[in-house]
């Protein structure tokens, strides 16, 4: 159950912006505190359902060594904690999902965070905000103890440890499921290859475009040999004419094969005519 604000003694602390200051200790033998900066998370332009807006509290300068669970634990004494969420800064926007198995997902960004706590009830907002700075709240009990320094990195070191059968089944299985995308894949473009072909009368069904593009035969191989012709048309004009003497030249070039080619046909037509001629001796 949650304590009640006349049960504490001291008062909040409030500095400008609406944060309240709590104190953060990492054991009752430590000297050092933390402070830990919260107020009621209230964004107009929030539209995740997640973070209710009566029911979060948002949370700046937090440290890398509480966890998602640590600070649950934490909140816990305010009253029931339905989700925690960390991230780099603070935004409604999603943060992007890592589609990776976990045994290849790169180590977490380390640093101070900001932190998004959502509780059951809107009344341990202000339980939380009210909390006074000088009682400070204990990160790691011995009902509860969180790891630092040397020895979280010894654990971190041993979980990243995976045995040859696992990571074996892990590979496995995801090569099975790209084998899976490969063959529906390949199956899509023999479909759409074989509602492009002709029928006999020479007909190839196209579907329909949007208004005021030309419509064209939608499929991967008409995509492909459109674009293998881009590239050659490219490649062509690539460093042609790129200087105007270079143009000039050309122009030069093009009207003396159009001469020659003049004069060769009137060599021809000439010759043409003279076979045609009538000798009666």
């Amino acid at each position: 159950m949650a304590p009640s604000e006349k049960s504490r003694g001291g008062e909040a602390v409030v500095i400008p912006g609406g944060f309240a200051v709590l104190s953060l200790q990492f054991s009752a033998d430590s000297g050092s505190q933390h402070k830990l900066y919260v107020k009621e998370h209230r964004v107009r332009v929030e539209t995740r359902t997640h973070r209710p807006l009566d029911r979060t509290l948002f949370l700046l300068n937090v440290p890398p060594y509480c966890s998602q669970s640590t600070l649950s634990h934490i909140f816990s004494r305010f009253g029931a904690v339905v989700s925690v969420e960390l991230s780099d800064r603070p935004g409604s926007a999603p943060a992007p999902e890592v589609k990776l198995s976990p045994l290849f997902k790169p180590a977490g960004k380390q640093g101070f965070k900001v932190g998004y706590v959502v509780f059951r009830r809107a009344k341990s907002i202000r339980l939380a905000k009210s909390h006074p700075h000088n009682v400070p709240l204990l990160v790691s009990t011995e009902q509860r103890l969180v790891t630092t320094g040397l020895q979280k990195w010894a654990q971190q070191y041993r979980q990243a440890i995976v045995s040859p059968e696992e990571l074996q089944q892990s590979v496995d299985a995801f090569m099975l499921q790209y084998d899976q995308r490969k063959e529906e894949q390949a199956k899509e473009q023999e479909k759409e290859a074989e509602e492009q072909k002709e029928d006999e009368e020479g007909w190839v069904k196209v579907t329909r475009a949007s208004k005021g593009t030309k419509a064209r035969p939608h499929s991967e191989a008409a995509n492909q040999k459109a674009i293998q012709k881009e590239t050659r048309k490219k490649k062509r004009k690539e460093l042609m004419n790129f200087y105007t003497w270079q143009h000039r030249n050309t122009q030069k070039e093009h009207i003396a094969d159009l001469r020659k080619k003049f004069e060769e046909d009137k060599q021809r037509i000439s010759l043409l005519r003279a076979q045609r001629k009538f000798r009666p001796y």
